[in-house]
């Protein structure tokens, strides 16, 4: 069995998170746009990428606030979106539970879409010991993080430059799906997607962009129950 080393992990980690924080570069960049659009002064926007660091949640946010969303809705949106890190939580935490209070609380901050699916991949590979393996989730973490300041700070003070015809919106559903279909052999994964997607086909007339929330909180109701259900098993 091999046994990598803590920078070997951490390294890794790097490597198996850059295709998708590439990916991701415009992401940000449309994100700071959008931002500054809503009406958010540049420090509060990079701010809130650093603080927040969740950008389906960023993103909804400043669209809801661009078109005066009320607070209270503003609020319960973003926090619905985001209670889809319950679930990957629930499903990493058994690879993490004797770490410290503190590699915990860093985790948790760095636990993003795009980390954990380069993080759950490592931890369900049996090949290599688990020992070291929190290291390769901080990497892909990091990187990530890296990736989304960075961006973010080009779209605030750059990408009122970019042409409009360049469409890099595009590149949201790129990613999300070239995130989503990997985990889709999964039972839970695949039952979330899967339930989330009738409700906000079902939901599409709702005001304030409710639909999203709708299905957001489907989804995590359903990946949660049958996760928590084959971690009994």
């Amino acid at each position: 069995m091999i046994n990598p080393t803590r920078r070997q992990e951490l390294w890794g980690g790097i490597r198996g998170e850059l295709p998708i924080a590439v990916g991701v570069l415009p992401f940000g960049l449309i994100y700071g746009v959008l931002a500054l659009a809503a009406g958010l002064p540049p420090l509060i926007a990079q701010a809130t990428s650093a603080v927040v660091f969740a950008g389906s949640a960023q993103f909804i946010g400043v669209q809801l606030i661009g078109v005066g969303t009320p607070l209270s809705i503003l609020w319960l949106t973003t926090f619905v979106v985001n209670l889809r890190h319950l679930l990957y939580s629930a499903s990493v935490s058994p690879y993490l539970h004797s770490l410290s209070s503190a590699w915990k609380w860093l985790l948790a901050y760095l636990l993003t879409d795009e980390a954990y699916v380069v993080a759950i991949l490592h931890y369900n590979d049996r090949a290599k010991p688990l020992r070291f393996k929190h290291y390769y989730f901080l990497g892909a973490g990091l990187t990530l993080w890296t990736s989304w300041q960075l961006s973010t700070a080009v779209g605030i003070f750059l990408g009122a430059q970019v042409p409009a015809r360049w469409s890099l919106d595009f590149t949201l559903a790129l990613t999300f799906i070239g995130m989503i279909v990997p985990m889709l052999g999964e039972r839970p994964f695949l039952a979330a997607a899967a339930s989330a997607a009738a409700v906000s086909i079902l939901a599409a007339a709702l005001p304030y962009k409710l639909d999203l929330m709708a299905a957001a909180l489907t989804g995590i109701v359903v990946g949660y129950t049958l996760e928590n259900r084959r971690n009994r098993e």
